[in-house]
């Protein structure tokens, strides 16, 4: 486990979106079609009672270019799962002024595992003056069993060791821990990466 995908929902100010209700007749941008960020796009919706339909306009794109249609009033919000203080949010956030939707706790349970109850600090985008809270999806590395054990330790092994360096070309890196490396695997783990942990004292 690496760091968490935070669902964070942007609306524009002007929008008077406050609330994931208060999508209903607006116009969202979900991700690229299928992936990460649009299947958990549909799984707050649902677990809202909401889906497409609800919405007044769905687009299927990229962070950067969701970002540039809100600036241009041709969108009311947009969807990213990314680590926190994500570049295109930023952007947005610098360009027109913002709101970001919390995600109540009440509907994390309702979508259930592997998503969990997260915070969005204040500060983290311009204009945000208190925390808000969301949902989290944990990121995890994976591999296929034909790598070489010795390849697999060391890449664990760098990343670990150079957690600094990560950090400081993302900001997301800040919140990756050797000690929560194996929370909630749902694989097994590479015999090379097995190797580094038992190393460092830790077992699943």
């Amino acid at each position: 486990a690496i760091y968490s995908n935070y669902i964070q929902v942007v609306a524009s100010k002007e929008s008077g979106i406050a609330s994931i209700a208060d999508l209903k007749g607006k116009a969202l941008s979900v991700g690229a079609p299928k992936s990460g960020t649009e299947l958990n796009a549909r799984a707050v919706l649902a677990a809202a009672g909401m889906s497409y339909d609800d919405l007044g306009k769905i687009e299927y794109l990229p962070f950067a270019e969701s970002v540039e249609l809100m600036k241009n009033r041709q969108l009311d919000a947009t969807l990213q799962s990314a680590g926190l203080g994500v570049a295109s949010i930023r952007d947005l956030a610098t360009s027109v002024p913002i709101t970001v939707v919390p995600i109540e706790a009440a509907l994390i349970e309702q979508i259930g595992q592997p998503f969990y109850a997260a915070t969005v600090p204040a500060g983290t985008y311009d204009g945000q003056d208190s925390d808000v809270p969301t949902a989290a999806v944990p990121n995890y590395l994976v591999t296929h069993s034909d790598v070489p054990d010795e390849t697999a330790y060391q890449m664990t092994a760098q990343l670990f060791g150079h957690l600094d360096q990560l950090a400081s070309a993302h900001a997301a890196a800040k919140a990756i821990r050797l000690e929560d490396a194996l929370n909630g695997m749902p694989l097994p783990l590479h015999p090379g990466a097995e190797r580094f942990y038992d190393e460092k004292g830790m077992k699943r």
